[in-house]
């Protein structure tokens, strides 16, 4: 029985190259063009360092997580299609992969019955030439990163492990590689080959190795305060260092930064590392209070003492005692109450509004603004006295832009919570939408960041992943190029494109109107000169004049054409 492919088109679709990020994709996933002679090199050292067996059972594994991925575009690839059609996908990838020239020789399966029997030849197979390049003519076969592929795409469309054997392998000096697959307790040894595919003792030890690296990395590194603090980057460290360092002491600490990096977070794991951490800790937002309630806000206010004042009220400073007070855009403070600040901080006691008598306060204050306070203090918009006591302890938290290292990790931690908040399963977050957060500028940093994962989470599909549509929708497309049927690098039509063919293919025309129209506002913006409309249109002055004088043979009532110019 003979088997064509069906057309690839879709397939070549998939892949895409961006040459300005230095990218290239598969559907979303993304991809790496690596040198056969860095692979060979390696597959060598792994061998020489572990074993053939360790070797073997790395590789294989290796394959099969790329064949489990490939699966994934197999099931959406081409709905509609026989299953035949729809299998044949994974073939084909791989060809586009650049992994061997595949040829079905035999395919019967059955889905829903769990029945399959597979017979593919390889040719051109990379991994054979890289062992062959290593170690010479070998006696067994050697293609294990790709049966590996052939198991784990068959394995996830069947539903059931497939295993997959080489019969011939170019490695071992044969012209073709040769395999077979059924599912794996239809071969009589299938039990000794399902170590390929689960842990070994190599992987235990190395899982033991990686619990104690990080065991040791936990203790140079920040932890995460309750989902709180999370970051990796050199500025993240420096900023959690400072802060681990003042926590157990009672000094006060000015925390600066943009507008949206997490102060008040940074505050509250301060107060969480701190000896007060079973009191309170309080929080107010300077810039929001009006500047005739500030005072009553922070330090309280007796009965009577303004209109309204029907009851004492304790202010934030009270409710913070023996806790923390974060005094978040302290810039804005007004004057006033910048002056009643700068006494409680140097008596360590407050008046309410309208009081005649102090009370003591025992508060760790925390002072945060994106303001730069010498500044202010030149503009006379805020104490000179107030910002040197408040600024005794400074620590800036560096923009997110500047913090590369800690988007990833920050965009998982807030798909965990989120996803619990809504109710949501979502899979997790793809390859082009994580890189187009690392490429994004963050004007709104952490802040923007939460923002952004909740909307994606919002608009993933359940059990889907977050794409890079959910968490940009307006964002320009990226100059890509694939491939044609040639192979040949061409350039992708963008959305714009598919939108102007769209409107093309809806407006009634004819192609052949439609390219008259075009050759006419060509020439016309041209002013005639028909070298200039020719280079608009990508062609030759010959290739123009052709046309011209076919679309005009063609139209026997054609109203004379404006003389053409040199």
């Amino acid at each position: 029985m003979s088997f064509k492919y069906p057309p690839d088109k879709d397939l070549r679709r998939l892949l895409r190259f961006e040459p300005d990020s230095g990218a290239i994709w598969l559907g979303d996933r993304r991809m790496v063009l690596m040198h056969t002679a860095a692979l060979a090199a390696l597959r060598q050292d792994l061998i020489n360092s572990v074993g053939t067996e360790h070797a073997r059972r790395i590789l294989t594994r290796m394959g099969y997580a790329s064949g489990l991925s490939d699966a994934e575009y197999a099931k959406k690839t081409r709905p509609g299609e026989s299953v035949q059609d729809s299998f044949l996908v994974g073939p084909q990838l791989h060809m586009l992969e650049g992994a061997a020239r595949v040829t079905p020789v035999k395919i019967t399966f059955d889905i829903a019955a769990g029945l399959f029997n597979a017979d593919f030849r390889w040719d051109d197979s990379w991994e054979a030439y890289a062992h062959r390049q290593k170690f010479g003519l070998v006696d067994e076969p050697s293609c294990w990163t790709l049966l590996g592929y052939a198991s784990g795409y068959t394995s996830a469309f069947m539903g059931r492990l497939i295993l997959y054997k080489e019969t011939l392998c170019a490695a071992c000096g044969a012209d073709h590689c040769q395999i077979v697959g059924r599912p794996i307790e239809e071969w009589p040894d299938g039990e000794a080959h399902r170590v390929y595919f689960t842990d070994d003792s190599l992987m235990d030890k190395m899982e033991a190795l990686q619990s104690q690296v990080e065991a040791l990395k936990s203790t140079l590194e920040p932890v995460s305060l309750g989902g709180q603090l999370i970051g990796d980057s050199l500025g993240f460290r420096k900023a959690y260092t400072l802060m681990q360092k003042v926590a157990p002491t009672q000094a006060t600490v000015l925390l600066t930064g943009e507008t949206g990096v997490g102060k008040e977070r940074f505050a509250r794991a301060l107060h969480e590392l701190s000896n007060r951490a079973d009191k309170p800790f309080v929080a107010v937002n300077c810039a929001a209070l009006p500047a005739e309630l500030i005072e009553a806000e922070l330090f309280g206010v007796e009965k009577g003492a303004y209109t309204g004042a029907h009851a004492a009220r304790a202010g934030r400073f009270e409710r913070a005692d023996g806790g923390t007070l974060l005094l978040d855009e302290v810039g804005e403070m007004p004057m006033a109450a910048q002056t009643k600040l700068l006494r409680v901080l140097q008596e360590g006691e407050i008046e309410r509004v309208g009081g005649e008598t102090t009370r003591k306060v025992n508060v760790r204050l925390v002072a945060a603004t994106n303001v730069d306070l010498a500044q202010a203090v030149q503009a006379g918009r805020f104490r000179a006295d107030l910002m040197y006591r408040l600024n005794v302890y400074p620590i800036c938290i560096p923009p997110l832009r500047e913090r590369k290292a800690d988007i990833e990790p920050l965009a998982q931690a807030m798909l965990a919570r989120f996803c619990a908040l809504h109710g949501k399963r979502v899979m997790g977050i793809e390859e082009r939408a994580l890189q187009a957060l690392r490429q994004h500028d963050w004007p709104g940093n952490v802040r923007e960041l939460e923002n952004l994962i909740e909307r994606g989470v919002i608009l993933a599909t359940q059990a889907g992943m977050v794409e890079v549509e959910h968490l940009f929708p307006n964002q320009p497309d990226t100059a890509q190029t694939g491939l044609n049927a040639n192979g040949q690098l061409v350039r992708l039509p963008s959305a714009q494109d598919d939108d102007l063919s769209t409107r093309i293919l809806n407006s009634g025309s004819s192609l052949d109107e439609i390219e008259a129209r075009v050759l006419d506002h060509a020439v016309a913006r041209a002013s005639g000169n028909l070298s200039e409309a020719a280079r608009l249109l990508g062609l030759t002055r010959p290739q123009l004049a052709y046309r011209l004088k076919r679309q005009h043979a063609s139209e026997a009532d054609a109203p004379a054409s404006k003389p053409a110019q040199e």
